[in-house]
């Protein structure tokens, strides 16, 4: 029998992927030209990056060797494998790539339910199964469609599925600390944050804990994924380390970004410099 967490992951993933596809659907073809808080890339660069990684967790799902190819050309430009794949995908028409995108994903889908639940498939950095995978990509989905909602002034409603980006953002903490040469805190924090409904607290760690953080889910998901700066964020910190937390943490895999500037929150015109640098999640040479 699937496993029901799986399944709610998976289904999430293809939901998330729905309202971003209806937001830039929406759109004037003009649009697609528009700035977003990522330097130097456009709404249309955010699709393309994120058509060029569901097609690359697509190759992991269904072609190994076809994977190990396009892991392998990456690897010999760590530094502008992601942004070469953004712009390749960002100079076709916008009607053309969004269509690419929509037929990688509803591929993705397909694959990710179908994969056995207990097999691991490759990645740039360890292996990972299917629910994990799912998790990431609705993680990224979430981030890059935050960076194309900004650059069109629209303000999303938050939804449940922000837990499996709050639950990548809290097990994360420990790389945040080693991505930047730190020792991780030896005890284990805890972390409560509340549903973007208000129906409930989503928690992390043991109760009694003395490291804290709480705060709105939304706004633990904004700094994690390093679309809002902790100053404009609602988030309390209990303990000398979980205060340091909130100053690296990052949901993302690779090198640290810049995060954004105090008073880029979303929803807010931005008075500091742009946004981190764009990347992608688990490869080799990403910044965000």
């Amino acid at each position: 029998m699937p496993d029901p967490s799986a399944v709610a992951v998976f289904t999430d993933l293809t939901e998330e992927g729905t309202e971003l596809d209806l937001l830039v659907a929406g759109s004037k073809e003009a649009d697609w030209a528009l700035p977003t808080p990522a330097p130097g890339w456009s709404i249309a660069h955010q699709i393309a990056h994120l058509h060029w990684t569901d097609r690359a967790s697509l190759l992991s799902l269904t072609d190994a060797a076809g994977f190990g190819r396009l892991a392998g050309e990456a690897l010999k430009a760590p530094d502008t494998f992601v942004d070469a794949g953004a712009e390749e995908g960002a100079a076709l028409e916008p009607a053309v790539l969004l269509a690419r995108w929509r037929t990688t994903r509803r591929a993705l889908d397909d694959a990710l339910a179908a994969a056995s639940p207990e097999a691991r498939f490759p990645w740039y950095g360890p292996p990972m199964k299917a629910a994990s995978m799912a998790s990431a990509r609705l993680m990224e989905t979430w981030a890059h469609g935050q960076d194309i909602a900004d650059a069109l002034g629209v303000r999303r409603a938050p939804t449940a599925r922000l837990r499996h980006v709050a639950r990548i953002g809290v097990r994360a903490r420990d790389y945040a600390y080693a991505v930047r040469g730190l020792p991780a805190p030896a005890e284990e924090f805890r972390v409560e944050l509340t549903a973007p409904d208000g129906s409930a607290v989503w928690t992390y760690g043991p109760p009694g804990a003395a490291q804290r953080i709480t705060g709105p889910a939304l706004d633990f998901c904004l700094l994690a994924t390093q679309r809002a700066h902790r100053a404009d964020l609602a988030l309390t910190a209990t303990g000398p380390d979980a205060d340091h937390w909130l100053d690296i943490a990052q949901a993302f895999a690779g090198p640290a970004g810049a995060g954004r500037a105090p008073g880029e929150r979303p929803g807010q015109e931005p008075d500091g410099a742009p946004g981190e640098r764009p990347g992608q999640d688990g490869a080799p040479g990403e910044r965000r």
